[in-house]
């Protein structure tokens, strides 16, 4: 509740609301999905898997840099020496082809990377995001004009193609990680600010955010205080969908060679060096892309389920999808005890015809 609008209240007026009523509410719609919470927990575990990839690997006893050449075939080109890629007690999903890699090392590790880069890419693509729009809903007619067109020349630009270009002028001296994430971030940050534009605009129409016009804040402060706090709902689920774009975009570009630079460990980097090696060693290419595919298809579910358990009218629309269903089968119920009514009056109607007639 805006504390302008309870400052304009007649005194003795109760307009409390309980603390953390909505994050209960969240809590309990996104509880209700399944599927949404299957994800949560698939995601949950990469994230621990990623931030505890230095434990998991010191107790596997490898590294993801470390190479093994006795434990690759030379006279078949580089194959892993024994089953399944050369999975053993200490190399638990096998080796590289090539080099002799530990492949678990490097799945670990370039979940910290992937993920990293898209949650970097994702914080500064909000961030621009949420500064823009705001001050394109706020600002006067001629901030939105030029604020709008800026914000649409971000928005046509190709964002592969501005990667590329801008990753490969960059010296290779600044970390490969931090600048992946800067790149994306800064090119593809306008649809954001679009939402958040279009969410303005109507927020500012509002009674509360007119109290607060009306009680002499000025406008940075009415952002803080009444537009950022119902800018959060759409803002948080567009962000959840964005990490998944992200990681696939990091993956694309580690695949075309301008991303991640070796040895530093990434999932499409993996990709990239495994596309030859399909036939003489799956495991090397299925692994980073079945990561790649949980990953981004959890985060994808989880991110639909934020959104449903952010929006208000959907517990009102699954209530009025429940009564529905019951009164259809109230209806139905009332026309099958009308039927079974006429059809025994009509049975008596005929043994009272047929007694008269006898008697």
């Amino acid at each position: 509740m805006s504390e302008a609008l309870v400052a304009s209240q007649p005194a003795g007026t109760d307009l409390s609301v309980p603390a953390g009523s909505g994050a209960r509410q969240f809590w309990r719609r996104l509880r209700a999905q399944r599927a949404a919470l299957v994800a949560a927990a698939v995601v949950a575990l990469l994230v621990l898997v990623a931030l505890g990839a230095p434990l998991l690997t010191a107790i596997e006893g490898q590294d993801p840099f470390t190479y093994h050449p006795s434990l690759i075939d030379s006279a078949r080109g580089g194959v892993p020496t024994g089953s399944f890629g050369g999975i053993t007690g200490d190399h638990w999903l096998g080796v590289e082809p090539q080099t002799g890699r530990d492949l678990f090392a490097r799945l670990a590790y370039g979940a910290r990377v992937s993920l990293g880069v898209a949650l970097g890419a994702t914080l500064v693509q909000v961030t621009l995001g949420v500064v823009v729009g705001v001050a394109a809903g706020l600002g006067s007619r001629w901030v939105d004009q030029v604020l709008s067109r800026i914000t649409d020349i971000i928005v046509a630009m190709p964002l592969m193609i501005m990667s590329l270009a801008l990753l490969a002028i960059v010296p290779s001296s600044f970390p490969r990680p931090l600048l992946v994430a800067l790149v994306i971030g800064l090119i593809a940050w306008g649809n954001t600010a679009k939402i958040v534009r279009a969410q303005t605009l109507t927020l500012k129409e509002l009674d509360y955010v007119s109290a607060a016009r009306l009680s002499g804040w000025g406008t940075w402060r009415i952002a803080r205080r009444e537009l950022l706090p119902g800018l959060a709902a759409p803002v948080i689920t567009y962000a959840a969908l964005l990490v998944p774009i992200n990681i696939s975009t990091e993956a694309a570009l580690s695949f075309l060679g301008v991303g991640v630079k070796p040895p530093t460990p990434s999932w499409g980097q993996m990709l990239t060096a495994a596309d030859v090696w399909y036939q003489a060693a799956p495991q090397y290419l299925l692994l980073p892309a079945g990561a790649l595919f949980v990953t981004v298809l959890a985060l994808t579910v989880l991110g639909d389920g934020i959104r449903t358990a952010l929006d208000p009218r959907a517990a009102s629309r699954l209530r009025i999808g429940t009564g529905r269903k019951r009164e259809a089968k109230a209806d139905a119920g009332g026309k099958g005890t009308t039927t079974k009514s006429t059809t025994t009056s009509s049975a008596t109607t005929k043994s009272t015809n047929s007694k008269e007639a006898t008697s």
